[in-house]
């Protein structure tokens, strides 16, 4: 399962946030990263379910897990906060939560609310994470007196990526060549993974869509062409309190299409390039992860290896061509329902029973 990492400063509502995406009730005061799993909502699966009427629907899910909010360098944070960066290593994407509510119930670590100051400590404290670990890996490679010739070509690309930590940069912002990429591919540098960007505001805030850095938090998320998703993590706890009937009609007051936590999973999921491909049947309706450009016999594998291995052919209609059909028998009787060979590239939203024998 794919993972995603989020960050922020304290008392900017990313362990709230972390809560209400995974249903968590872990304790959160701690001083270590907690994980959970978030479910990715889909109407998709809502509709296959009512159809179908399973005894079980399963969603499709990412693995999220919640940082100590970070501190700024003044507070002495930068020891601190790469202890639980490098914690986060190993995700594929990170979650940037930055506060634009206000709440004198809250305190506000930074003295002032300042969305866009919020958001440049993170990156800075993003970045030096990388530096240090490049530093450290420079300084074992330069002190060692024998090296193969792979250490050797690390060399220069580090100085390289070195410099333009210095210079503040990300390492998506720095002019590197495909072999260079390739040889930083096993550090799991923070500023070289997806990023989504979530801006956490007030009840007003939501309402007018209007605060304070919002054109300038918007500019951003263009130039790092990451997803910026607007919510109000006190109005999704009152959402996520109430009865379904209650859920509606407030969302309705408040004009929300769906929760904003629906939102941050999906993009989540997209940030990370994954597609969900479905399994129906009156046991379960289930929602299935594999990385876009999956072909159908590697796709077989995320149910279980003894499909990929005997895998002959797959039956596929997509969701579209089957809601417009209305059942797998009107979508075979329409030509909709196809089969499918070993490299036919999945699509999100097919609907795939797979023949195999083992």
């Amino acid at each position: 399962m794919l993972t995603c990492g989020i960050v922020g400063l304290p008392m900017s509502g990313k362990t709230t946030l972390f809560h209400l995406l995974t249903d968590s009730k872990v304790e959160s005061n701690k001083p270590a990263a907690n994980t959970a799993t978030a479910r990715v909502p889909d109407s998709r699966v809502d509709y296959l379910s009512s159809i179908f009427r399973p005894e079980k629907t399963t969603y499709a899910q990412v693995m999220l897990s919640d940082l100590p909010g970070l501190v700024s360098e003044s507070d002495g944070g930068h020891g601190y906060n790469n202890r639980f960066l490098s914690a986060i290593r190993g995700v594929d994407a990170i979650l940037m939560v930055v506060r634009a509510f206000r709440d004198e119930a809250v305190g506000c670590v930074a003295g002032s609310i300042d969305p866009t100051a919020d958001l440049s400590t993170i990156e800075s404290e993003l970045i030096l994470a990388d530096l240090q670990l490049v530093e450290a890996r420079l300084e074992r490679l330069l002190s060692s007196r024998k090296l193969t010739p792979e250490q050797r070509a690390e060399i220069p690309v580090l100085e390289k990526v070195r410099d333009g930590f210095m210079s503040q940069l990300w390492l998506t912002d720095q002019s590197l060549t495909a072999e260079e990429k390739q040889v930083l591919r096993g550090y799991g540098l923070l500023t070289a993974k997806p990023m989504i960007l979530v801006i956490n505001l007030d009840e007003a805030q939501f309402a007018s869509h209007q605060y304070e850095g919002r054109d300038e938090l918007k500019r951003y998320a263009e130039r790092r062409q990451c997803e910026l998703v607007e919510l109000s993590c006190k109005v999704e706890s009152e959402i996520m309190a109430l009865d379904e009937p209650d859920r509606h009609e407030f969302m309705e007051e408040y004009g929300i299409e769906e929760p904003g936590i629906s939102k941050v999973a999906r993009s989540v999921y997209a940030s990370l390039s994954l597609i969900s491909f479905f399994t129906v049947g009156k046991d379960e309706v289930r929602a299935w992860t594999v990385t876009r450009g999956t072909n159908a016999k590697r796709a077989a594998r995320a149910i279980h290896s003894d499909i990929e291995r005997g895998f002959i052919r797959a039956e596929v209609v997509s969701f579209e061509d089957f809601r417009k059909a209305g059942s797998i028998a009107a979508a075979r009787a329409q030509g909709t329902l196809r089969l499918e060979g070993k490299d036919y590239e999945v699509q999100d939203g097919d609907i795939i029973e797979f023949r195999f024998n083992v």
